[in-house]
């Protein structure tokens, strides 16, 4: 629809609100066409039947505005030509103001039911509302030309000259005020499916971001670190088998075996989408506890599972965070710290958080952005994720904590 008249407005985008408008309007156009053409035939037979003077003429000047419909108002109309429009407005009405200047009973008001319309129909709304002033004032005139008048009669063609203009502009300025609404409100709602389309858009790539940095951190704390181990297995065998020390060899090769098929569950299970495997059929402490054994024979340090208070059923999203810290943090001290002993510290308070804590006798370090890499980082990204959070103690020489904290 048009925003300044009673049409279809210029919208090119398929399945919009406006297109759909603009097709309702091309589907009313027929009742338009056919509305007319009765208005037409009903004013000509009506002139017929009456029989008065100049019938000939007023019968061609009514089959003239339809010939003049079909040539350039149907154009005007559905196509939005508005030279073809505006022309069949100047003949339409000028043959409307001759035939009531022939027509003495008034029949050619008939045609006034479409010509109205039309005119607010094909013209924007100033243009048309001009044109309406033009054609009434017109209409006028005719009625006063068409013979001697009394002063009575000038009054009563004065005032319905003004009533009916009156009417018309008030009735075309509040159609085209209310098609003027339709149109801004489809325009809007075009323009907020766009912004939802966007919005979208941008979730799901934010959506894919936050995949690939879940994905990443799994790979980190799970199969990067198994790699790990699998390195210092290797390593430690290639020392055995040089000192002659099979048993030695045979364990670590029972390790790397163990190592390389946990690794390849996780890696399963990443693609799955899956809990981690080593929650899969345990506990918590159950997977803690088999997680400070690996790491204390693959590193030959001590280490040992603190578990306190009553444990709880923790969401999966949760007892994943407190794993994947645990195994974080053990290996970072396997890999860094020098240390000989290592604790993990599980708590379930009465009333409160759940918290896991990870401690080593080793070197220590500064905690800062310097220090701070990929795996501290995921940590404190994995604790946000589910309410929790994460912190880091430590010093030079006094070995380190971490300790992650998460709702019931």
């Amino acid at each position: 629809m048009s925003a300044n008249g009673i049409g279809p407005a210029d919208c090119s985008e398929q399945g919009s609100s406006a297109n759909d408008l603009d097709e309702m309007w091309r589907g009313q156009l027929r009742w338009w066409h056919g509305l007319f053409a009765v208005l037409v035939a009903t004013t000509a037979v009506v002139m017929v039947v009456e029989d008065q003077p100049h019938l000939a003429w007023r019968v061609a000047g009514v089959l003239a505005i339809g010939t003049a419909y079909a040539v350039w108002g149907r154009r005007g109309m559905g196509e939005r030509d508005e030279r073809a429009g505006l022309t069949y407005l100047v003949v339409a009405w000028g043959l409307m103001i001759g035939l009531m200047a022939l027509d003495g009973t008034g029949t050619a008001w008939i045609l006034s039911f479409g010509l109205f319309p039309q005119t607010w129909a094909i013209l924007p709304r100033n243009k048309a509302a001009l044109t309406v002033v033009l054609a009434v004032v017109g209409i006028g005139l005719a009625r006063l030309w068409q013979g001697p008048r009394t002063g009575d009669d000038f009054v009563g063609i004065a005032i319905s000259t003004v009533i009916m203009l009156v009417l018309s502009l008030t009735l075309g300025l509040f159609i085209d005020r209310i098609i003027s609404e339709a149109d801004t409100r489809a325009r809007t709602i075009d323009e907020l499916k766009r912004t939802q389309d966007e919005l979208a858009a941008a979730e799901r790539a934010q959506g894919v971001a936050g995949e690939r940095e879940r994905i990443s951190r799994e790979i980190h704390d799970t199969l990067a670190q198994g790699f790990t181990s699998v390195v210092t297995l290797a390593r430690a065998t290639e020392l055995a088998l040089d000192r002659g020390d099979l048993a030695a060899v045979r364990e670590r090769l029972r390790l790397i075996e163990q190592t390389a098929a946990d690794n390849l569950s996780e890696a399963r299970l990443i693609v799955a989408e899956m809990t981690p495997g080593h929650l899969q059929s345990r506990t918590l402490s159950e997977a803690l506890q088999r997680l400070v054994d690996a790491v204390s024979a693959e590193s030959g340090m001590t280490g040992t599972l603190h578990v306190e208070g009553e444990p709880v059923v923790l969401p999966a999203n949760s007892e994943v965070v407190l794993l994947r810290t645990a195994q974080e943090g053990l290996a970072n001290v396997r890999r860094h710290s020098g240390a000989t002993t290592f604790e993990l510290s599980l708590t379930y308070a009465a009333d409160g958080p759940v918290a896991l804590a990870v401690s080593d006798n080793g070197i220590g370090f500064e905690p800062g952005a310097q220090a701070r890499g990929y795996g501290l980082d995921g940590a404190t990204a994995r604790a946000s994720e589910v309410g929790g959070r994460f912190d880091v103690d430590s010093a030079p020489g006094k070995g380190s904590r971490l300790r992650v904290e998460v709702p019931r």
